[in-house]
């Protein structure tokens, strides 16, 4: 398999923590390339007519996309059951992720907003929108950090969205307003998973 996708990519990050806890990046080969929302990479439209990575390319030719449907797809390849339980967990999981992606997406644009938008048309009212999105996000996961004792899709997807906080929004002081999220993340961060996917 081949796993289209770029290290600084919030999103990509937590498709190769899925492969590190599962024990599958053995069979994966990562061929890096840069996503743009305006000017959309001709290999990655090739395979994602939504221009976006990750997008893993399967053996038989065809394309998954979706960091969500790459990392159930893993899971499956793995034996089923092991980042996405079968019981009555998966929702509190599936929640843990929902949450954790949405604040990823918020996180998206206003990287684009502040990065890829010309300076004159930059909208800090969008931004500062965006800004509590995450917020309260953390504020949501401030009050779950007991589920996040298991590794799952939803603490890998967590554990993304804090190194991305930290990766590009570094003078953004989320761990004051949340000690318990800031002290599992610290120990998080340490996993050998976390550590061999970090961002440059």
């Amino acid at each position: 398999m081949k796993l289209i996708n770029a290290k600084a990519s919030p999103f990509g990050r937590k498709v190769m923590l899925s492969a590190h806890e599962l024990g599958l990046t053995d069979k994966i080969t990562v061929q890096e390339e840069m996503a743009n929302p305006v000017n959309h990479n001709p290999v990655i439209i090739a395979h994602n007519p939504a221009g976006k990575i990750p997008c893993l390319l399967l053996d038989n030719g065809e394309a998954l996309f979706d960091s969500r449907v790459i990392c159930e797809y893993l899971d499956h390849l793995a034996g089923g059951g092991k980042l996405f339980p079968r019981n009555d967990k998966r929702w509190a999981v599936l929640r843990l992720m929902s949450v954790a992606d949405e604040a990823l997406g918020a996180a998206l644009l206003v990287r684009y907003e502040t990065v890829m938008r010309p300076e004159n048309l930059r909208w800090q009212d969008w931004q500062t929108g965006q800004m509590k999105k995450i917020d309260q996000s953390f504020a949501l996961l401030e009050k779950s950090v007991a589920q996040l004792a298991e590794i799952t899709i939803g603490t890998l997807t967590v554990g993304a969205f804090c190194g991305y906080l930290d990766f590009r929004f570094p003078q953004h002081d989320w761990r004051s307003a949340n000690p318990k999220l800031a002290a599992w993340y610290a120990e998080f961060s340490q996993r050998p998973s976390m550590q061999a996917t970090r961002p440059d």
